[in-house]
């Protein structure tokens, strides 16, 4: 019987060590710039980080340990397999900039993610106020930004001028600088749980107000950047919930 229970134990554990598998792996796929590799193992990780907390909570064997190693995983999934994917996409594009020295040192901005998804989660789990919802943007949403441009970009033969210019790698840089900051704020960042009990609008009018620009998001640009900007939504209606809030108050 004991057997059995160390067993029961361990599993939201193994589900962890899943999760940080495919962080290692999207890790080497984007190193060697295989972006959609890097990009898939990263989501499948994200998936086995959402499962290992719910199981350690249906069988009932939630850990400080299960916790810490949680995070660690985290760091390794959502912090630095994205930041090496947006250290190759800056790279990638420098050699068709006519600044490429200036793009390889902004590159190494990308780095920054990792330190501050660390310091997000390290707070994250001291923080008995984000039971329900959370205080600065979550480090897997964080990731699925670039996960997004990643998919959207690994299979692009030709790069348009676009992308091509100086102004795309400095918008990158600078959204990353700023879902940095976001990952450690004390913005409140809205629920994405409905209230099943009651369905009503008026009870879950800001989910279906997500809901609703999600599918807007998608039917508009039928693209895989989608996940970046349904990220992106969630971020802005978040702020504009919270100026809302601070305008009633």
């Amino acid at each position: 019987m004991n057997f059995f229970v160390a067993v029961k134990r361990q599993i939201p554990n193994l589900i962890t060590l899943g999760n940080l598998t495919f962080g290692v792996l999207a890790c080497y796929h984007a190193s060697l710039g295989s972006l959609r590799e890097s990009a898939i193992c990263i989501m499948a990780g994200i998936f086995l980080d959402f499962f290992d907390g719910l199981a350690a909570r249906l069988l009932k064997v939630a850990s400080p340990v299960g916790k810490e190693l949680d995070s660690l995983a985290d760091v390794v999934t959502s912090g630095v397999a994205p930041a090496l994917i947006l250290f190759h996409i800056i790279g990638m594009l420098s050699a068709y900039n006519d600044y490429p020295e200036l793009l390889e040192w902004l590159c190494y901005t990308a780095f920054l993610i990792p330190a501050f998804s660390a310091y997000r989660l390290a707070k994250f789990n001291l923080d008995t106020r984000q039971s329900h919802s959370f205080l600065g943007l979550p480090v897997p949403s964080n990731a699925l930004i670039w996960v997004g441009l990643a998919l959207s970009l690994y299979d692009v033969c030709v790069i348009p001028a676009f992308l091509s210019s100086l102004l795309f790698p400095c918008i990158l840089v600078a959204v990353s600088l700023i879902t940095d900051i976001l990952m450690v704020s004390e913005l409140p960042m809205f629920s994405l749980k409905f209230n099943f009990k009651d369905l009503s609008w008026k009870t879950n009018c800001i989910q279906y107000i997500f809901l609703i620009g999600c599918a807007a998001i998608i039917a508009f640009t039928r693209q895989w950047y989608a996940i970046s900007l349904i990220i992106l939504w969630y971020i802005l209606l978040s702020l504009l919930i919270q100026r809302k809030h601070q305008t009633d108050e």
